[in-house]
């Protein structure tokens, strides 16, 4: 099953909605705001990629994060704090079976679903 997540009006979400779409693969769409985010699915992230890889330091959640949270962050903090503040995390996130990929890029999807 693909599950992609994200939030629908952030314009890497949409272009990656509309890939997987014209492509006809079948995916669900999990809205981070709308369907809200459980530790579990966090903490298999950060088993399967480092955490690093899904915060998103440049988003405006980040800069409101108080800095020493920011400044302290580490694997033991970070599934916390992706679950209370969901846009701090890259988007989209694509999960496959097979992988786990975050960020969304054309030449990659055709990589995944080339089958």
């Amino acid at each position: 099953m693909v599950t992609l997540y994200g939030i629908p009006n952030c314009d890497t979400v949409k272009k990656a909605r509309v890939w997987l779409s014209e492509h006809g693969v079948e995916f669900t769409f999990h809205d981070f705001r709308k369907d809200g985010l459980d530790g579990a699915t966090v903490e298999s992230w950060c088993a399967r990629m480092p955490w690093e890889t899904l915060v998103n330091k440049r988003s405006t959640s980040w800069k409101k994060i108080d800095a020493d949270v920011r400044e302290n962050l580490s694997r033991d903090t970070v599934v916390a704090l992706l679950v209370e503040y969901p846009t701090l995390i890259k988007r989209p996130v694509l999960d496959t079976p097979e992988q786990l990929e975050v960020g969304f890029n054309a030449d990659l999807y055709q990589q995944i679903f080339a089958a």
